[in-house]
């Protein structure tokens, strides 16, 4: 008798469609929220993951090409003069921008002071634009699996209020919820694992470029 009741819940719930759209459609509104929110994360984060990809391989190379034409020009002055308006990279931005503050400057007492203040500021203001995008992928990283817990936990509410209201135990009444919770979790884990791993290396990269600004700007100061 419990042979033949084992196999008809293996039965029931072999029928079941344990799809991924399937799994979504029978989520009620919050656990359905939940994957939502957290789809919506993932592909935001990915977005920013290539974007950044792509601007660190960007910058250092045009840092390189840029130190390289600094440093065998004739001198400071000309070198400025000769870049176009429409300059992007960080280091050619932050030497246009100490360039302008230095020949407008009238007095030219402490000047060293100033300039490296100046520098200082710079630095500051290309890292963060660069950083942009780094707060969202660490958010993601330390909440998505947080949100998807809470919506495995939701599903699994679900599933025992079906099993009080049936009074049946079987594992067609149980496996759906339960697939779907697990469902809610899983998502969690695949938006927090790349947003973390991408921003611990993107970190490790603006350190690099911001070292590499500070020790432009050093060499830079020394010839003024």
């Amino acid at each position: 008798m419990e042979a033949d009741i084992t196999s008809q819940a293996v039965g029931l719930a072999s029928n079941t469609d344990f799809s991924l759209w399937s799994l979504f459609l029978r989520a009620d509104f919050i656990v359905k929220s939940v994957i939502l929110m957290l789809i919506g994360c993932s592909i935001y984060s990915w977005a920013v993951i290539i974007e950044k990809f792509r601007l660190f391989k960007k910058i250092n190379l045009e840092s390189e090409e840029f130190e390289e034409k600094f440093w065998k020009s004739k001198s400071a002055e000309s070198f400025y003069n000769s870049l176009p308006a429409d300059v992007e990279n960080p280091t050619a931005l932050l030497f246009k921008d100490t360039m302008q503050s230095l020949l407008k400057a009238k007095s030219k007492t402490n000047l060293n002071e100033r300039i490296a203040s100046i520098l200082e500021v710079n630095i500051e203001k290309q890292i963060s634009k660069i950083d942009k995008g780094f707060t969202f992928l660490a958010t993601v990283g330390s909440t998505a699996p947080f949100i998807g817990l809470f919506g495995t936990v939701w599903g699994i509410m679900n599933s025992f209020q079906s099993i009080a209201i049936s009074r049946n135990t079987s594992l067609a009444i149980v496996a759906p919820g339960i697939a779907e919770a697990l469902f809610a979790t899983a998502l969690g884990l695949l938006a927090a694992i790349p947003a973390v791993v991408a921003y611990n290396k993107f970190n490790n990269d603006s350190k690099k470029y911001s070292q590499r600004l500070e020790n432009f700007s050093k060499r830079f100061l020394s010839i003024i």
